[in-house]
């Protein structure tokens, strides 16, 4: 099923389970502009209100990038001084608030180019697969921007400080095989393979039981987040609504009758 949008430049569909969010401007490398951003919001809130979505899979059109970026054709006309950054900051904060708060499984396909703000939009993601020849840095050295303090400390989670140091001060790019020792993704393949990759990975993710992934997504970023308290009560009520589920009793009978469980999320 495809989701009606207000852009072209982002495309949304939902297929048994699995939510699909393309970056839809392959004229310029999938860059982020100011429309998609706004779209990603409306896809990630449609997305997670969703329970026949158990998770989501983002995705560059094209081929070649995932994101290259910001799109810097905008910025003399919406990002050239610190007041309009801050309105441009303002734009983009609710597809960047919809991407860190997800609540359900995110898993990127990485094909080409990861840069800049597309790493930082990779980051996001759970789970990070990509092909062999995609690439990935943080350039912004080289063009005199900064980096918020939110995006740089995911980064330093992922790969460490002293990656992050050498990523930001370099600015560097990296190929996938670095990338993966780093952390950085998860999984490498083939770009004849990753399709079904993704797919495959993505459908065993939704066959399992929905209260007991979104719980452990929750302790993992709260961990993330400092173990900060409001954080840590959450992720005790997420844990103790999966002990009163309905799919809490339909694991144990399918483990009792030696089949599949068939889990509806409550």
């Amino acid at each position: 099923m495809e989701l009606a949008l207000n852009t072209e430049k982002m495309r949304a569909r939902i297929d048994d389970g699995i939510g699909w969010m393309t970056f839809n401007n392959p004229a310029r490398h999938n860059a982020l502009s100011l429309e998609m951003w706004q779209a990603i919001g409306d896809i990630l809130e449609r997305f997670e209100l969703d329970d026949a979505v158990r998770l989501v899979v983002m995705q560059g059109a094209g081929g070649k990038a995932f994101v290259s970026g910001a799109d810097i054709s905008e910025f003399d006309a919406k990002r050239s001084s610190a007041e309009q950054k801050a309105e441009y900051a303002r734009t983009s904060a609710r597809g960047g608030r919809a991407l860190g708060s997800f609540s359900k499984p995110l898993i990127a396909k990485i094909e080409g180019y990861c840069i800049g703000g597309g790493l930082a939009t990779a980051l996001n993601a759970d789970i990070r697969f990509a092909t062999p020849d995609s690439t990935f840095g943080i350039p912004a050295a080289r063009l005199g921007l900064g980096y918020d303090y939110e995006g740089l400390a995911k980064l330093s989670r992922v790969v460490g400080p002293a990656n992050a140091r050498d990523i930001l001060f370099s600015a560097r790019l990296m190929p996938a095989d670095e990338a993966l020792r780093m952390g950085l993704v998860s999984f490498i393949k083939e770009r004849d393979d990753i399709a079904d990759a993704v797919i495959g990975y993505a459908e065993r993710v939704a066959a399992n039981a929905p209260l007991t992934v979104k719980a452990a997504k929750a302790a993992v970023d709260a961990w993330e987040g400092g173990g900060q308290t409001a954080d840590l009560n959450a992720v005790r009520q997420l844990v103790n609504a999966c002990f009163d589920s309905e799919d809490y009793k339909e694991g144990r009978r399918a483990f009792k009758e030696k089949r599949a469980p068939q889990f509806v999320g409550r």
